[in-house]
């Protein structure tokens, strides 16, 4: 799951994506709204971890253009505003889910899946194909009865190609949602991951498309 981070404080940003990191997430972390809405015109995520309280804007304010724009990206508004008018007025400006700062990053990681789920049409916390289970937010995929152990990069390049099921990626895209946006990324280190995965689920379990990317083929 790749997550824009919008978080003005240094520490507690840093905090927060080192902390989603260790549960799966990539993470790209940005200080201002200008940062944000200039992320999400380059590069797709799959959620946003919005700060109200940004040096250059308010949150409440960025997200109501956001919404008015049509950007549909899932918001959890991440703020030591606890009031109940304040939660009333960030959820009516279009989050999808409000937490209050000081937080546990379990229960922060656990609320992205949900909206995840819930963007995606799920009611299961699994992701199913063929005979493939993949669990987010265990980190964990299994084959049958069969637990399949996988580098933290081979996880974020399957759940992507999972998540995307029927459209093509193009290495850019995966690169981004494997490594991150600011990540130094190597030429061929998405080709080693890809063939890894072919090895250890199937040759046609990724297909690639000549010319365009790569896309989820035949479940094992």
């Amino acid at each position: 799951m790749h997550v824009l981070l919008v978080e003005d404080d240094a520490l507690l940003g840093d905090g927060v994506q080192v902390g989603l990191e260790a549960h799966g997430f990539t993470v790209a972390w940005v200080e201002s709204a200008a940062a944000a809405t200039a992320a999400l015109l380059s590069v797709h995520f799959d959620a946003v971890v919005l700060d109200l309280g940004l040096p250059d804007e308010d949150g409440v304010t960025l997200l109501r253009r956001w919404r008015r724009q049509g950007r549909s990206e899932s918001v959890l508004v991440l703020t030591a505003r606890d009031g109940v008018d304040h939660r009333v007025l960030g959820l009516n400006a279009g989050a999808d889910d409000y937490l209050i700062k000081p937080f546990d990053l379990s229960e922060l990681a656990a609320r992205l899946h949900a909206l995840l789920r819930r963007a995606q049409g799920r009611t299961s916390p699994l992701i199913e194909y063929g005979e493939l289970r993949f669990d987010p937010a265990r980190q964990e995929l299994w084959r049958g009865e069969r637990l399949v152990p996988l580098p933290r990069r081979e996880r974020a390049l399957l759940l992507a190609l999972l998540q995307s099921r029927g459209r093509v990626l193009t290495a850019d895209e995966l690169a981004d949602r494997v490594y991150g946006w600011t990540g130094g990324v190597e030429s061929n280190a998405l080709a080693v991951h890809i063939h890894s995965l072919r090895r250890k689920l199937g040759d046609r379990l990724i297909e690639t498309v000549r010319g365009e990317g790569y896309r989820l083929g035949s479940p094992p």
